[in-house]
């Protein structure tokens, strides 16, 4: 018998349409970022930044619907994965640029911060099943998760209502060599960092 059309969205569990929700609001904040550098509206780039908050809460409640209904699966977790890059590593650094971090090393840093995101995320999905103790749970993360960005977000916010953004950035600038550098993206290079550290253990909830 011939698959369906939209087969594959039929055998979606709930738990995965929990992780789609949380992709859709990284895809909405990337959205409300650009809309900010074209128009300007600071309203435009805070609702964004929201959007990051309310995809912690769908990523935080995929898992725990999945392991109530008893029906993890590898697509759950690849899903989960793919979600987590869009909404807590490319938004966040959309959300920075829109900001201000526009400088030749800002764009270095951002990037170093969406690959150590994806790489974190990438070593989980290989390392789960032997990180996993008797009851099938990961008992700890190898590095910070990669939705801790939030934080990073929320500094935004709190920027972006202080009126702190462009040219008014916390800490300001510096000329290194050919490009700029803001040393509030620092804090991108942190997390970053941390997100792909071996020797980190953060027990798992």
């Amino acid at each position: 018998m011939p698959k369906r059309h939209f087969s594959m969205l039929r055998e979606f569990q709930l738990a995965d349409w929990f992780t789609l929700g949380n992709a859709f609001c990284g895809t909405g904040a990337i959205f409300a970022a650009m809309r900010f550098l074209q128009e300007g509206i600071v309203a435009d780039l805070l609702w964004g930044m929201a959007l990051i908050p309310l995809a912690f809460v769908f990523d935080a409640l995929d898992g725990r619907i999945a392991r109530w209904r008893k029906v993890a699966s590898t697509l759950g977790r690849e899903l989960d994965s793919l979600a987590d890059v869009i909404s807590f590593g490319v938004a966040p650094a959309a959300l920075g640029y829109a900001c201000g971090l526009q400088g030749g090393w800002d764009w270095v840093v951002l990037s170093y911060f969406v690959g150590c995101g994806v790489s974190r995320l990438a070593r989980y999905n290989v390392t789960a099943e032997s990180l996993s103790g008797e009851e099938g749970k990961v008992k700890y993360f190898e590095g910070t998760p990669i939705p801790t960005s939030v934080v990073i977000v929320g500094l935004l916010a709190l920027a972006a209502f202080s009126g702190r953004l462009g040219a008014d950035l916390w800490f300001g600038e510096f000329r290194l060599g050919p490009w700029l550098l803001h040393p509030l993206v620092l804090v991108y290079a942190l997390s970053g960092s941390l997100m792909i550290s071996k020797t980190l253990r953060i027990p798992k909830p």
